[in-house]
């Protein structure tokens, strides 16, 4: 298999570090909840960092196995000092929605660099953004049928 090439290893270098804050933003989501005592969205928002993580790792085995280097740039300091539910779940969509147009942005690279090799792990991500948007705005539309923080919380579970 052909070496990656400098172009597309720097752009998944990049997309790493997209996922890595992409965590670094759901921790302090999920932080924010612990310190209200809603336990399930803390939870929920742990996962949903742990599986960011996971994200650059497929990056990073991907850079790796096409003879690539990989780079770990410096992360961007995160919100932290959320007002509301709904601006934590509306700010998560938003996020997964920009996401999604870096992965469209490295899909086409992808094709204008003829890399074929790694068109599975962008189309991988492409459903896998889906599933993100989806998941987010299931939330937000969950949230506006409930009366309270408290009640909203218990209901909600996410399985890993």
């Amino acid at each position: 298999m052909a070496k990656i090439s400098e172009k597309l290893n720097e752009a998944f270098n990049n997309q790493i570090k997209e996922e890595l804050e992409s965590a670094y933003i759901y921790l302090g989501m999920a932080e924010w909840f612990q310190e209200k005592s809603l336990d399930n969205l803390a939870t929920w928002f742990e996962m949903q960092a742990k599986e960011e993580f996971e994200h650059a790792m497929k990056f990073k085995d991907h850079i790796i196995e096409r003879g690539g280097h990989v780079h770990y740039y410096a992360l961007a300091e995160q919100k932290q000092d959320w007002e509301s539910i709904m601006e934590i779940l509306e700010a998560t969509y938003k996020h997964e929605k920009y996401i999604t147009s870096k992965i469209v942005e490295l899909h086409e690279l992808v094709k204008e660099l003829k890399e074929y090799s790694s068109n599975q792990l962008i189309m991988w991500f492409l459903a896998e953004q889906v599933e993100e948007e989806d998941n987010a705005s299931t939330l937000i539309d969950k949230f506006k049928g409930y009366r309270n923080d408290f009640n909203f919380d218990h209901h909600i579970k996410r399985e890993e």
